[in-house]
């Protein structure tokens, strides 16, 4: 896949607000991808200029979405990652608008594979890093089985997961050595798995 380079690990930064529990989680995360000689590619959602999905359907006629705006740059650093990793927080048991609306636009994937019959995406690794702050009795599985639906779509193979409950206000993660430590684990395991299909290609 990766051709003897540096494998690309594209980190997603699901949250709304800059500098939170969620981005600091990933930023441990990318400390483990570099340490496994790996690429990080950091893309913050909310700064990525997405429209929402129109439901018009005409990716399943043509495999493109016809909104024109930065889900293209997003595309191409997709199909571009030999892994994919995304920390957000949880708001009302699922993910923030932010990253919901990234989700969605993925719409083409699945309409190029399932509608139109183009080859299915080479496999590569995947994690998923979520926090929220508690309290709420639907916890996580909203958030998790949102994002594995949407790896299933990109080729991505749900490799490693960090749920964390309790921080709340933004720093509060810095609270959670633990759990930062995890983080930085899952992101050179991630780079290692990349890496390892990379070389057997």
């Amino acid at each position: 896949m990766n051709g003897g380079r540096a494998p690309r690990i594209l980190c997603i930064a699901g949250s709304p607000r800059r500098r939170g529990n969620s981005e600091r989680l990933l930023e441990a995360c990318v400390e483990g991808v570099r340490e496994a000689g790996g690429e990080p590619d950091v893309l913050v959602a909310s700064e990525a200029g997405i429209q929402p999905c129109r439901g018009c359907n005409t990716c399943s006629r043509t495999g493109e979405c016809v909104i024109a705006d930065g889900m293209a740059d997003v595309s191409r650093r997709i199909d571009a990652a030999d892994a994919i990793i995304v920390a957000s927080p949880v708001y009302f048991a699922t993910v923030p608008a932010v990253l919901k609306v990234l989700y969605d636009r993925l719409q083409p994937y699945w309409a190029r594979v399932h509608r139109l019959g183009y080859p299915r995406p080479v496999r590569r690794p995947g994690a998923l890093l979520v926090v929220r702050g508690g309290g709420d009795p639907f916890g996580f599985r909203a958030a998790v089985d949102t994002t594995k639906s949407v790896f299933a779509v990109l080729g991505v193979d749900y490799a490693a997961e960090l749920r964390v409950e309790g921080p709340d206000a933004a720093g509060d993660i810095l609270g959670y050595p633990t759990e930062l430590v995890r983080a930085t684990e899952i992101g050179t395991v991630i780079g290692e798995a990349a890496r390892s299909r990379g070389s057997s290609e």
